[in-house]
């Protein structure tokens, strides 16, 4: 009742991950009037939001929506936002991110800096995924592992910074949306008195 009428390609649902058919602003906005329609003040709304886009920042990609969550309990924020500020990381943004976190993480190690960052998980004589499931999160530890800690430690000055940026958005998109609302009740008012 409710699908569409010729059903999307799967390569439209791709493409609008990587780039939303709507727009990036319009995709603000209704992130904004999502959260907007949360019903918990706007602090606790940004900071929640400012909470999932900290954790973006992170190497820890299965575990953002749940890293978010704890902090935003922590910072007592709302939980939902925290969720949706995850926004923040996603297929277009994770590869500047890692790179820029790598980099810092490296500089503040005194490690060289990097301009690319090349994951190797293709084994030399066997199939990575034939040897069995410890042999895979063996090789996976082993690929990663040069990059994990300076990504770490420069995940958090970026993504503070981010969070600051995104706090500040968020909470002043939703105080603007709460002044328009009140504009049209008003002008409504005076329009229809009782």
């Amino acid at each position: 009742m409710f699908k569409r009428r010729n059903p999307k390609p799967r390569h439209h649902h791709l493409r609008d991950l990587i780039w939303p058919r709507m727009g990036l602003r319009r995709l603000w906005h209704f992130i904004l009037l999502r959260l907007h329609r949360i019903k918990v003040s706007d602090h606790q709304i940004a900071l929640g939001f400012a909470a999932g886009a900290f954790v973006s920042f992170t190497p820890f990609l299965g575990l953002h929506f749940i890293m978010a969550a704890l902090i935003a309990l922590a910072l007592r924020g709302n939980i939902l936002a925290s969720a949706a500020g995850t926004v923040v990381g996603n297929p277009l943004t994770f590869p500047p991110i890692f790179l820029a976190t790598y980099n810092l993480g490296a500089l503040i190690q005194g490690r060289p800096h990097l301009s690319s960052i090349s994951i190797d998980l293709t084994p030399h004589s066997t199939s990575l995924w034939s040897d069995g499931p410890s042999a895979t999160l063996h090789a996976i530890a082993r690929a990663l592992g040069p990059y994990l800690m300076p990504m770490t430690i420069g995940s958090i000055p970026l993504g503070l910074m981010a969070a600051a940026i995104c706090y500040k958005l968020v909470r002043m998109g939703l105080t603007g949306m709460h002044h328009r609302r009140e504009r049209r009740r008003l002008a409504r008012q005076k329009s229809h008195p009782v």
